[in-house]
């Protein structure tokens, strides 16, 4: 892609997300993965050699998504440049999750505050793949604020990192494989074996992405304790991504993140992060959501500088 293009499509993918989140009138193409792994993973994850059926259809997923947008937009490149341009922003704001993350865990809040535990605990749902029946309320919150540390490097800075590598196509194959993992990268029974490679191809592309997260969450808190945090719990955590930005928020907020979780039939062992073990409150959501908010726009600067330096 020609550099000086993402210095148009980048600012202005960002600016519709921040306007408007993920429209429900909009058809996503994040829908249309899920579908396409929820089929594709009825038909596989059965009978025999399931380790290896999901290896070969999510690396064919990833490969042909990547494909299939690197040939559509050479071809649209080729026909007419403004269509390719407005198209590209369009698939950029479709990469970018910033405020529909910071919405849904507000709604989580919203609902707790309103409807108490048990309104909490279903909004939740939509959001994390734990088990929430018995979650108590500053639990709830508590998985909120993980949840916006952990997507912002899964559904911000990632998706921008890859797309300054490797434009749409790259985004949206990062996307694909960040969707295969939430979708069947667990430790369940029904699927260890079938998600493992989606899981570990997730864990690989986000390792330089999270960790840019956790440093840009320090920078942008300008709090010291967020970097020793990032130090001593960062690699403690079970995923080699996650424990990044979860120990660089807690840092940050002062707070307790951790302990084990409940993934359907499988417990999930997660290290404690933080010392100080106290209640969550509406005050650290507005904290948290600041530094999303400051961690994206820092993210599109950033690429914006260096494709500027680049030129």
């Amino acid at each position: 892609m020609d550099e000086r293009v993402i210095l148009i499509i980048l600012p202005l993918a960002y600016i519709l997300d921040l306007l408007l989140g993920d429209p429900v009138c909009l058809p996503h193409p994040i829908v249309w993965f899920g579908k396409t792994i929820s089929f594709a993973e009825r038909k596989a994850n059965k009978g025999y050699n399931k380790k290896l059926k999901g290896a070969i259809i999510s690396f064919l997923l990833i490969v042909i998504c990547f494909f299939f947008f690197f040939f559509v937009f050479h071809y649209i490149k080729i026909v007419n440049y403004l269509v390719f341009i407005l198209i590209s922003i369009l698939f950029v704001f479709y990469g970018l999750a910033n405020k529909t993350l910071i919405l849904e865990g507000k709604m989580v809040f919203k609902a707790l505050y309103d409807g108490g535990l048990k309104a909490g605990r279903k909004q939740l749902r939509r959001i994390v793949g734990r088990n929430t029946d018995n979650l108590d309320e500053n639990q709830i919150k508590i998985a909120v604020l993980e949840t916006l540390s952990e997507n912002l490097s899964d559904g911000v800075v990632a998706p921008l990192f890859y797309f300054a590598i490797g434009g749409v196509p790259a985004m949206m194959a990062y996307k694909m494989i960040n969707t295969l993992d939430s979708m069947i990268g667990y430790k369940t029974d029904r699927y260890k074996q079938f998600g493992w490679f989606a899981a570990k191809i997730d864990d690989i592309v986000n390792y330089i992405p999270a960790r840019i997260t956790a440093l840009f969450i320090a920078v942008l808190s300008g709090n010291l304790r967020s970097f020793k945090f990032i130090l001593k719990f960062g690699d403690a955590h079970s995923s080699p991504n996650a424990g990044y930005p979860e120990a660089a928020l807690a840092g940050a907020l002062d707070c307790q993140f951790g302990g084990n979780m409940h993934y359907g039939d499988y417990i999930s062992e997660k290290p404690v992060m933080g010392f100080n073990k106290r209640d969550i409150t509406l005050k650290d959501l507005k904290q948290t959501i600041i530094i999303n908010h400051l961690v994206c726009f820092i993210s599109v600067v950033t690429i914006s500088i260096i494709k500027w330096l680049i030129i």
